[in-house]
């Protein structure tokens, strides 16, 4: 046991959740016209979004940028400090700055105040302190104050950080909302993802095809069959008739229920005994949809029909190992 006050422990972070919470709440009502106008200020941004703070508000910030650039939106932050030093030099016209300070007083912020307004670049301010040195600056305000901290001894900054990430993030999303960012452009720009995967990777991609496609004609005999099952090892064959269309398949469950039913399996042929027709999917079909026609009929291989012409077989096995599932 790693404290004999287990229930003190509990009710202690029960309270920094409800309190949290109800400083989140009480951001709904300032989703008001200087929120809009932040909106409509980004959306007329030419360059990028750059985000600035310090300290907590600084790790804040740097998730902020990350949601922003992740969302259609090119961001990037820029350490407060480091602004002071050199890093201003990537600030240029047409962007557009974000400045999160909760007292509104952070020295490394204010001084950046001067050049950002020689460049004539527009700065939101999201601060708790509408009065502050930085509040006064800004040409658009943002009201993320909370009535308390979480922290009991109102100290280390909990609600304020998290009201600040949830504003931020409210930003983000009507603003992606309001430049009509799709499902597919949040793909593009999470290639290496699950969702960009499930999103750009086609049945094409991931198919087997040419020399690794298990096929015969339908006028061999199911030795001729098995032998081609055995050689590509996916476990099953596709049979197709003179002009390479499909007409069924037959698998390692049709082989157990031949031996079953036919006994010797030397005098007969492949279309006596295979499964006609079946499910089917295009080259150009998401990968995922592949995934969601197996889950739904319960089975684990799909041939792939190009213009009436079977053209490959796309595998639950290959769509595990490409990351789709």
């Amino acid at each position: 046991m790693i404290t004999s006050n287990q229930n003190g422990v509990i009710e202690l972070a029960k309270a920094v959740i409800t309190t949290e919470k109800q400083s989140i709440d009480a951001l709904l009502n300032r989703i008001d016209q200087p929120f809009l106008d932040a909106v409509d200020m980004l959306m007329a941004c030419q360059g990028r979004i750059i985000v600035t703070g310090i300290g907590k508000s600084g790790h804040i910030g740097n998730k902020i940028a990350a949601t922003f650039a992740s969302t259609g939106s090119p961001a990037y932050f820029v350490h407060a400090a480091e602004a002071s030093h050199g890093d201003m030099g990537m600030m240029q016209s047409g962007d557009v700055v974000i400045a999160i300070s909760y007292s509104g007083t952070s020295d490394e912020l204010i001084k950046l105040v001067p050049g950002i307004k020689r460049l004539g670049l527009p700065l939101i301010v999201l601060s708790g302190d509408k009065k502050s040195t930085l509040g006064n600056a800004a040409d658009v305000l943002i009201d993320v104050s909370v009535e308390r901290e979480a922290c009991p001894l109102g100290l280390a900054p909990t609600s304020s950080t998290t009201c600040t990430l949830v504003m931020g993030d409210a930003l983000a999303i009507a603003l992606l909302h309001s430049k009509g960012f799709s499902a597919d452009d949040f793909a593009r720009s999470h290639p290496g993802g699950r969702l960009g995967r499930q999103l750009l990777m086609h049945v094409s991609d991931v198919m087997s095809s040419g020399d690794d496609l298990p096929t015969v004609k339908q006028s061999v005999c199911l030795t001729d069959a098995l032998l081609e099952i055995s050689k590509k090892g996916l476990g099953m064959v596709a049979i197709t008739d003179d002009k390479d269309q499909l007409t069924g398949i037959f698998t390692d469950g049709d082989l157990r229920r031949t031996l079953e039913q036919h006994g010797d399996i030397h005098d007969t042929t492949i279309i006596d005994v295979m499964t006609p027709g079946g499910f089917t999917i295009e080259p150009d079909a998401l990968a995922v949809a592949a995934v969601q026609k197996m889950q739904q009929h319960q089975i684990t291989a799909l041939p792939v029909i190009d213009n009436k012409k079977l053209v490959g077989i796309v595998t639950m096995h290959a769509l595990l190992a490409a990351g789709v599932v």
